[in-house]
């Protein structure tokens, strides 16, 4: 059964290969309703920190950080701290991730989702735009517009919770360096998860 389990994770796992959206460009726009009917823009977040999450939550590897709460302080952390959090779901309309986005707002009510904005992306036009590749897949956005940060959540590929407090927290000390004006470290990086079903 075990055995199983681990062919199932395995065959879910796609990591990605290092995005062409580079770090130190101008992130690619956007602009779409999120799932309570509000107009989202990145335009309209300039002066402001973006964080970008694709999430899948049936996926094993967004469960990790979600069952024990660690996305959810993350998001709550960059609240308070003024980041535009967006959560993102661009599974394709008929994929097995895709939901209307009524119903994803209310499941991701339901995990406990912090983000500012939750957005679903039918037609993976924001998905694509920076190429993100699997679930969670993480982008942080600076105050003037540049893309400063694309990866991975955390440096441990594993779909076990218990290995998120080990982990190098590549997303985590990326947020904090751009919050104080420093440097990113590692800020392009290959992130790990299931692959987005666009």
């Amino acid at each position: 059964m075990k055995s199983l389990v681990l062919a199932t994770l395995a065959g879910a796992l796609a990591l990605a290969t290092v995005s062409a959206k580079e770090v130190g460009k101008t992130a690619p726009e956007f602009s779409a309703k999120d799932v309570k009917g509000t107009s989202v823009s990145l335009a309209d977040q300039r002066g402001k920190v973006v964080v970008l999450e694709w999430v899948n939550f049936d996926c094993p590897f967004v469960k990790k950080h979600y069952s024990g709460g660690n996305m959810q302080k993350l998001q709550s952390e960059a609240a308070a701290k003024g980041v535009v959090w967006i959560t993102v779901n661009s599974a394709g309309e008929g994929k097995d991730a895709y939901m209307e986005a009524s119903k994803f707002g209310e499941l991701a009510s339901s995990k406990g989702n912090k983000a500012a904005h939750v957005i679903t992306d039918g037609d993976g036009k924001i998905g694509k735009a920076y190429d993100a590749k699997v679930t969670p897949h993480m982008f942080i956005i600076d105050k003037e517009g540049k893309l400063v940060y694309n990866g991975a959540i955390d440096g441990n590929d594993s779909s076990d919770a218990a290995d998120i407090e080990g982990a190098d927290k590549l997303f985590a000390n990326a947020l904090e360096a751009v919050m104080d004006g420093k440097e990113v470290k590692n800020a392009m990086n290959k992130p790990y998860g299931c692959g987005v079903k666009y």
